[in-house]
């Protein structure tokens, strides 16, 4: 049975969640929880945020154990981009965009 948890306009930017959901794929539900609590990293902490919710969702509406579930997929996709005007000289300005990301992680416990 497959259990599914997803972070809409998560204020970082998808390659640099990428590189904290590549390193959990495949592990232990808990056991990942547990490196994601380890690491330094503001996007740790939102991928572990993710985790804990699918973990939560696996346990309260599908009854399933949490020793027993697998991260089937951690999958991160560009959100939307706010965009943002920096003041620059002669009354001009520069734009810049604000990346957002969704992170969304399926668990199974096959």
């Amino acid at each position: 049975m497959e259990v599914q948890s997803l972070t809409k306009l998560a204020r970082m930017s998808d390659q640099k969640v990428r590189e904290i959901t590549r390193r959990i794929q495949g592990m232990n539900a808990s056991e990942a929880l547990e490196i994601l609590n380890l690491i330094p990293r503001k996007s740790a902490r939102l991928v572990a945020k993710t985790l804990a919710s699918a973990i939560a969702n696996a346990e309260n509406n599908k009854g399933l154990a949490s020793a027993a579930m697998k991260i089937k997929s951690a999958k991160v996709d560009q959100g939307v981009s706010f965009r943002r005007f920096r003041p620059v000289a002669r009354g001009s300005a520069h734009p810049y965009k604000k990346r957002t990301s969704r992170i969304t992680i399926i668990l199974s416990d096959e």
